[in-house]
Formats: C-alpha cells, structure tokens, sequence
C-alpha cells in the first residue's frame, strides 16, 4: 500500500498542552495520545489550528510532532501541520516531519492578504522539500487567496500533494465540490473535511462523493452530481427535523438524558 492510499480513517486534531510558562507539556499529551488511541482512532493530526501550531516556535513545534510519532502505535497515522507565517519555516518542519517518520504534512495558507500565484508557490516549495505526503489547504472563510473550485483543483496538481483538508461553514460549496473534486481530481488525492455541524457535513460530503462515483459510469457525470446534490437536502431536512424535535423536548421540560 502506497503513502496516500494509507492516508484514511479517524484521525482527530489533538490539542498541545501547554505548562505554565506555555511550554510544551509532554506528560499530558502523551496521556491525549494514548486516550484517543485506546478510543479506536487511526491516527492523530497535531500543531494544527486546533493544537496552536501557529502560535508555537519551529523548535516547539518540532518537540510536539516527535512526541507524536514516538507516542503513536505501530500502524497509526501521524499528520504534521507545517503551515508558517514564513515559508522558510513551514519548509524546516516539513524536513523534519519527514526525517522523524510522519506520514503526511499539511500546511494553512500563510496569513495575510496574498493571491493564489504566491500561495500556490508557497505549497510548492513544501512540497518539494517535504518527504511525506502534503495536504493542501481549503478553507475560504479566513483564508481567501483560495476560493474557488478551479483554484483547489490546481493545487491538487502540484508534485507531492497528497490530498485536501476542506474546512468551510458553506454546505451548498460542499455540495458542489466534493463531488467534483472527487471525480476530477487524481485518484490519489484524499480530502478530509469538515464545518457547520461537522457530522453532518463530513458525512453528507463522503456520501455525495461516494454516490457520484458509483453514479458516474451509468448516468454520466453531471447528472451524478445532481442526485448525489440530493443526500445534501435529505440531511439538511433530517437536521431540521431532529433540531425541532430536541426544542420540542426542552420546552415540554421532557429533556435529553
């Protein structure tokens, strides 16, 4: 099994515990570690939003992805957050992702008001510095240079990437990509992804993307994306009804138990 086919399953954003002086705390998050892997899941993602990447030194940075993969069971998946507000930076610990065993980087846009041509240009540099697979950013809410269909497609075609972390509170844009981002892009890529209620989202997302490709060979397919469209309205309408039933509930006093 190659890289990217191995890159699938649960693989939660872990958060970097933090002692006072807010220095890395290895004791706890090795604790996280083996808590969640004692819970079933495939891997972990670290230094990512959720685990304050961002706001820790590359040598810090370094010292959380090491924990994870020496922490982290034969078999497991670790994916290392990169992404830096110098490319310089996000290349050093793409390197040492990649030296210490990770088995895939990914990396945010760097912040700030940049176009697609200097973002694209920042994921091909770490991608041709980085070992493991990278997976590009989608996330248009608060990282605009990349916003449309076209432009993550584009992405998806740089050397070495791997695959696409969606994060979007749109459920119509994920209804009209996934599908075709599933069915054009390489049969390599994996995208992951999540939003507004996140179950909901990841879920109707795998089953559109699924639906379209079983689809696509009999009906064609534009037509596949249109019936696979279709599982989006049945969830938003199976969401509504279990929203109003649960304030049904509260406001009768009957409760959630």
């Amino acid at each position: 099994m190659s890289q990217t086919e191995n890159l699938q399953g649960i693989l939660p954003a872990a958060v970097t515990p933090f002692d006072a002086h807010e220095r890395f705390a290895p004791a706890p998050f090795e604790a996280l570690l083996e808590s969640l892997y004692a819970a079933g899941v495939h891997g972990v993602y670290v230094c990512g939003g959720t685990g304050e990447g961002l706001l820790q030194t590359v040598e810090q940075r370094k010292l959380v992805a090491e924990a994870a993969v020496r922490n982290s069971p034969k078999g497991k998946l670790v994916i290392v957050h990169v992404g830096s507000h110098r490319t310089a930076d996000a290349i050093e610990l793409a390197e040492h992702a990649g030296r210490i065993g990770a088995n895939a980087v990914s990396a945010l846009p760097p912040p700030g008001n940049y176009g697609f041509a200097e973002i694209r240009a920042y994921y091909e540099a770490i991608a041709a510095a980085a070992s493991a697979p990278l997976l590009v950013y989608f996330f248009p809410g608060n990282y605009p240079g990349v916003h449309t269909l076209d432009q993550v497609l584009d992405l998806c075609t740089i050397p070495n990437v791997a695959g696409l972390k969606y994060t979007d509170f749109d459920l119509y844009r994920l209804a009209n990509t996934m599908p075709v981002l599933a069915q054009v892009a390489r049969p390599e890529i994996r995208a992951t992804g999540y939003g507004i209620f996140n179950l909901v989202g990841c879920v109707a997302g795998g089953a559109m993307a699924a639906a379209a490709g079983a689809l696509k060979p009999v009906i064609g397919l534009s037509e596949a994306i249109e019936i696979s469209g279709l599982l989006l309205l049945v969830a938003a309408v199976a969401l509504l009804v279990v929203s109003r039933a649960v304030v049904r509930a509260g406001d009768s006093g009957a409760g959630i138990g």
